[in-house]
């Protein structure tokens, strides 16, 4: 008898054991995920999304997720061209599009990007100038996320974008772009006078030319001129009157009275 309950426990104890590796054998996967499969070791296939079937003991999982990757690159000292020493952060977006390359070439494709990423992102900043750096960030961005797609392809990875997200200045160079910025501001004030004065200058001339070609045009602007004078409230009014405009009016005058006589 005692036998006989030792062969039902032994018995029990096998059905519930090929039960329990039964039920072990299938997988659900998202449809965001992919389990790279390997049998005795060596690469099998990618399995999933849904319902998948992994052998025990023959057969090991490793589950990779392909969704988006906001990774986000810790702060880096970077000395520009021109020598100036900033502080920069960025933030990368990322996916897995191969999950074989993936697991079999790199050991951790999250630490192995990471790490590339803040290489990549001293190599290229320090390869500009500050102004550049601030100014014409959509390049750098446009560089690095380049520099990065062409060196994680072999890992399966696509880089889809990169961002820096900020420049630290220290308060003095702060203090210097600021100066520069009011030269910068001064310089254009400057040229913008010079540039009036010019083409007023241009346009009195031309005046000039036009008024000279008819002795009376340059009466008639003195007339006018006088009214819109006499027009303000001033009991003293002191207006400069030119030789030559005397000579024409005597002129003219003359040529008034020889004309009875004639």
């Amino acid at each position: 008898m005692n036998e006989l309950m030792q062969l039902n426990l032994s018995l029990s104890a096998l059905l519930l054991l090929l039960f329990a590796l039964l039920i072990s054998m299938f997988r659900i996967l998202r449809e965001y995920e992919r389990g790279v499969i390997f049998l005795l070791g060596r690469f099998y296939k990618v399995k999933g999304p849904g319902l998948i079937i992994v052998i025990p003991v023959l057969q090991q999982m490793v589950k990779v997720d392909l969704r988006t990757v906001v990774m986000d690159v810790p702060s880096q000292d970077v000395i520009s061209r021109d020598n100036v020493s900033v502080r920069v952060n960025a933030v990368l977006y990322f996916r897995v599009i191969d999950p074989q390359k993936a697991i079999i070439n790199v050991e951790d494709y999250l630490a192995a990007t990471s790490q590339l990423a803040q290489t990549t992102l001293r190599s290229v900043l320090g390869q500009h100038e500050l102004d550049e750096m601030l100014a014409q960030r959509d390049m750098l961005n446009a560089d690095i996320q380049r520099i990065l797609d062409a060196h994680t392809d072999s890992w399966g990875i696509k880089v889809a974008n990169v961002e820096i997200k900020h420049v630290d200045i220290n308060e003095s160079m702060i203090r210097a772009i600021a100066r520069q910025a009011e030269a910068e501001r001064e310089r254009r004030a400057k040229v913008i006078h010079a540039q009036g004065e010019m083409e007023a200058a241009t346009k009195l001339v031309e005046a000039a030319q036009i008024l000279g070609q008819e002795s009376n045009a340059i009466l008639l602007r003195y007339l006018q001129t006088l009214t819109e004078v006499a027009g303000e409230k001033s009991s003293t009014i002191v207006f400069p009157l030119p030789l030559e405009l005397l000579s024409g009016l005597s002129e003219r005058s003359g040529i008034a009275k020889a004309k009875p006589e004639g």
